[in-house]
C-alpha cells in the first residue's frame, strides 16, 4: 500500500479510479485527479507547498515532485505523462504534455500544452516552453515545432496506455 502521509494539517486527496504503487509516497498538500497512476518509488512531497495533478496523469517510476517553501507550486494538468526518474520542482505542466525520462524541470518553468520535453533535458527556472514544441538538451533549448494534432495524438495515446497498465496492477490487488 502506498505511503500517504499528512503533514502541517494537509492530507493528500486522491481522485476516483487511481492506481498508487505499493511504494509510492504521497505527502501533504497534494491533490490528484481521476484515473491517475503514481508508479513505483515515485515521491510527491507536498510538505512545503501545493502539488495539484489533473485527470489521467501518469507519474512514472522514480519521479520526484516537490516545491519551494512559500515560493513555488506544482500544477500538472490533464493527460500528462511524466517519464521514469523525472524531477519536477515548482513547475507547471499543461494538458497533453510529455515529460521524457530522466529530465528535470525547475521552479517557475512552464511546459505548454502538447509540448514534449526530451529525455534527459534540463529545463531551467523560469523557462517558458511554448505549446506543441519539442525541447531537449542541457540546458533545454527549442528543437522544433510539432503539429498540434501529432503531439496530442502521441501524448494522449501514452496517457491512455498508462490507464490500461494500471488496470493490470489493480486486478492483482
Amino acid at each position: 500500500m502506498a505511503l500517504i502521509k499528512s503533514v502541517r494539517g494537509f492530507t493528500p486527496k486522491i481522485g476516483e479510479d487511481c492506481y498508487l504503487a505499493d511504494n509510492a509516497t504521497i505527502i501533504g498538500d497534494v491533490v490528484i485527479g481521476d484515473q491517475c497512476s503514481i508508479w513505483f518509488n515515485a515521491v510527491l512531497r507536498g510538505d512545503v507547498n501545493s502539488i495539484k495533478i489533473g485527470d489521467r496523469v501518469n507519474i512514472q517510476d522514480g519521479t520526484v515532485i516537490h516545491t519551494l517553501y512559500q515560493k513555488s507550486t506544482v500544477e500538472i494538468e490533464n493527460d500528462v505523462s511524466v517519464g521514469h526518474n523525472v524531477t519536477i520542482h515548482g513547475a507547471n505542466i499543461r494538458s497533453g504534455a510529455l515529460i521524457g525520462m530522466g529530465s528535470t524541470i525547475l521552479d517557475h518553468a512552464e511546459v505548454g500544452e502538447g509540448a514534449i520535453v526530451a529525455a534527459g533535458a534540463l529545463v531551467l527556472s523560469n523557462t517558458v516552453i511554448e505549446p506543441n514544441t519539442l525541447w531537449g538538451g542541457v540546458p533545454a533549448k527549442f528543437i522544433k515545432n510539432i503539429p498540434p494534432e501529432q503531439s496530442m495524438e502521441l501524448n494522449k495515446r501514452i496517457a491512455k496506455g498508462y490507464i490500461m497498465y494500471s488496470e493490470w496492477f489493480k486486478s492483482e490487488e
